[in-house]
């Protein structure tokens, strides 16, 4: 690499520095000014709204680095073209392609940065701050909680295990609850292949039932269906549905997995876990684009071409949402709708870099 790809690169990097840490804090503070006065209402603690921003922070920094990645990079180069330092490196004989592929490979650590900190660090932080807003802010119950692959509620003097949830279809997967005495132990135990919401109660079915004996033994039935005597409705489970940020790739792939095992539709699964894969190459497709862009502009300079990078964020974000949405319903596959944004872009950017000035 030569000294003037090298300075390039290190003046790419301060720029996405600083334009990573506006909009953090822009996006931050927007969201503090929000919420605030919900903090206020629930009488929470200082310590929990400082908590729940910081928390916040890591996902924040994550969805922040493409918008961040083609505004420095459209900034460094209409900034360079308007010193006439483009035509100084090309009289040296470093080519605008040459340049642009320096950058690029450049760019290669904050795509590894942004999947390594969304897949480590991201779901425990989204997970806390997410728990700050349920319990502290929301009031809800923190009874529920989600392992890795099912739902496990503390329920008053019963403890219920439940595989897999289905909220549109208020049905459970592979259910298991037990109940206790006084003295902690399990008095009743009910398990089940599946559970359906009546209105009133839940409807286990082709499961067992353990009772406790005054023997100190416990007797056995098998069913085909089973009303289970528990106050909790399906609004009680679907308050702590665990949102894909708080799952790193694997979990969620696992999770896909043991849904499909059971019999489920596995397919909103599936099309998050690819999203988590394409989500950090948009910024290497970004900045394809932000290059070009940055040398075609005219009139106008860095303002018009920042705003039409920003239209460009806006417009990867209206098609990944609609892809999604696609993937969810089935129209798309899961793999396919997870990349189309990706593709779309890519596309563009390479008719933009073969198109470009040289």
């Amino acid at each position: 690499m030569s000294i003037l790809a090298k300075y390039a690169l290190q003046e790419f990097y301060k720029l996405f520095a600083f334009c990573e840490a506006l909009f953090v804090f822009l996006f931050l503070t927007v969201d503090f000014l929000q919420k605030i006065d919900n903090f206020i209402e629930a009488k929470a603690s200082k310590t929990a709204a400082l908590l729940y921003f910081l928390y916040k922070a890591p996902f924040v920094i994550v969805n922040m680095v493409p918008p961040a990645v083609i505004i420095s990079v459209i900034i460094l180069f209409t900034s360079m073209k308007k010193k006439n330092e483009l035509t100084a490196l090309q009289t040296s004989g470093l080519s605008l392609f040459t340049l642009s592929k320096t950058v690029m490979l450049g760019s290669l650590f904050l795509v590894a940065g942004m999947f390594l900190v969304s897949e480590t660090v991201v779901p425990y932080t989204s997970s806390q701050g997410n728990k700050i807003w349920n319990v502290d802010v929301q009031k809800r119950d923190p009874g529920l909680f989600y392992g890795k692959e099912e739902i496990w509620y503390h329920g008053g003097d019963a403890i219920y295990w439940i595989r897999q949830f289905n909220p549109e279809e208020k049905t459970m997967g592979n259910p298991s609850f037990y109940f206790f005495d006084e003295a902690f132990r399990v008095a009743k135990r009910v398990v089940g292949s599946r559970g359906i919401w009546e209105g009133n109660s839940w409807r286990i079915e082709n499961g067992a039932v353990q009772e406790l004996q005054e023997d100190g033994k416990y007797s056995f039935k098998k069913f085909d269906a089973y009303s289970v005597p528990i106050r909790e409705s399906p609004e009680t489970f679907m308050r702590g549905k665990r949102k894909p940020e708080e799952m790193s790739y694997w979990q969620l792939k696992d999770y896909a997995e043991t849904v499909r095992q059971e019999g489920y539709d596995n397919a909103k699964y599936l099309v998050d876990m690819n999203i988590k894969l394409a989500f950090p190459f948009i910024s290497l497709i970004l900045l394809a684009i932000g290059i070009p862009m940055a040398l075609r502009v005219k009139k106008g300079g860095a303002p018009l071409a920042v705003s039409l990078g920003m239209a460009v964020c806006f417009l990867y974000v209206l098609v990944l949402g609609l892809a999604r949405s696609l993937g969810l319903a089935g129209v798309l596959p899961p793999l396919f709708s997870a990349w189309l944004a990706n593709l779309l872009f890519l596309f563009l950017g390479i008719y933009m870099m073969i198109h470009m000035e040289r």
